[in-house]
């Protein structure tokens, strides 16, 4: 059975891939039958020939589920379509911070409120 898979480059802690088309008894090392591209997570580089990719798996290759999102996500030109959140996540640690900063601004609101309010009194008193 033939298989679309990735390939592992780079060294310890910066992995850089091969998207390739192998034998799914070999070693993920093996030789390919073919490279398509290649994929870099860290930087989000991807170069991929979809066209070659889409073929194959009409032959009848079967993708893992990491190539199968990389040639679904892929732009025409083979680059990766990134889209970066928005929204970023904040620790625990900031969350709370956030949330302290917000109780203090509602709380200091409501004191400036009641004081507006007894300063109205008087006036109208």
């Amino acid at each position: 059975m033939v298989k679309i898979r990735l390939k592992r480059l780079g060294y310890k802690k910066n992995p850089s891939y091969r998207i390739i088309v192998i034998d799914s008894r070999s070693k993920r090392e093996g030789a390919p039958i073919e490279e398509l591209g290649y994929y870099n997570p860290k930087t989000k580089e991807m170069k991929l020939n979809v066209e070659k990719a889409k073929s194959r798996l009409s032959q009848g290759a079967q993708a893992t589920e990491t190539v199968m999102y990389l040639i679904n996500n892929a732009n025409a030109d083979g680059s990766l379509n990134y889209k970066k959140s928005e929204k970023t996540k904040l620790s625990k640690k900031a969350q709370a911070k956030l949330e302290a900063q917000k109780a203090q601004e509602a709380q200091a609101e409501s004191t400036e409120a009641a004081g507006q309010e007894a300063a109205a009194e008087e006036v109208s008193a």
